[in-house]
């Protein structure tokens, strides 16, 4: 069995953020506050078994993956994990803009990119590689519990080789808002959802951060501990020199 307490590295737009209240409301939870938060009337007039459709991604927060979540290997502390969150934060690096949308993925709905851009893609590869060390080896039940008869080839080899299949270019960013859902009841909760995303009049999401989450055991929600901002390169330094 997985075990715990698990971490995970995640991005998050921060605890005073439109897009992190926009989440928490939607999903019932804060991950800032380890707190419950009241959902939206208009969600509950669209579905009123909003808690049962967003339970799944309410145990996480509101979230993009960078990092899946993982028990800590042998010998690693959490408060090495953290130090090394701040130097890998401390390394300058293309921040990633993306053009945030609401859409459907995978039979969920999330916030997710219009477009690839290719610093996000690189900017989860090196999450990936880099906190690698701090995993334990994927055991028979952990991999068992992935379903690697329905991963393809590639996936395969990534749940093997990373703990998880979907990274580097079977990576794709997104911010959860509900659980799967069938076609027939997606498309009016897909429609509320941009109607009300479209109300931040966000037009880009900078993906300038990386956060630690905690789940101290099987019935815990992942809560943040702690928050980095990323260092940024500035691309255009060389021609001025």
């Amino acid at each position: 069995m997985t075990g715990f307490p698990r971490y995970a590295i995640y991005f998050a737009a921060g605890a005073d953020n439109a897009l992190s209240r926009f989440g928490a409301e939607l999903l019932g939870y804060d991950a800032y506050a380890d707190d419950e938060v009241s959902f939206p009337q208009g969600a509950l007039d669209v579905a009123p078994d909003w808690r049962d459709i967003t339970a799944d991604p309410r145990k996480y927060g509101f979230h993009g993956t960078l990092k899946a979540p993982m028990a800590l290997a042998s010998g690693r502390t959490e408060a090495e994990l953290s130090a090394a969150c701040a130097t890998f934060a401390e390394k300058a690096r293309p921040i990633p803009v993306i053009r945030p949308v609401v859409d459907a993925i995978s039979g969920f709905i999330a916030v997710i990119p219009a477009e690839p851009v290719d610093a996000l893609q690189q900017l989860a590869a090196d999450c990936v590689r880099d906190f690698d060390s701090f995993r334990p080896a994927l055991t028979a039940e952990d991999r068992a519990r992935r379903k690697p008869e329905k991963l393809s080839e590639r996936q395969r080899e990534y749940l093997d080789r990373w703990g998880y299949p979907y990274v580097m270019e079977e990576f794709r960013f997104h911010m959860t808002l509900t659980g799967r859902l069938d076609a027939e009841r997606r498309r009016p909760i897909l429609e509320m959802l941009r109607a009300r995303f479209a109300a931040l009049k966000l037009e880009t999401l900078a993906i300038d951060r990386i956060t630690l989450f905690k789940q101290d055991d099987a019935k815990a929600r992942f809560r943040i501990i702690g928050e980095w901002a990323l260092a940024h390169m500035d691309l255009n330094a060389s021609s001025r020199d």
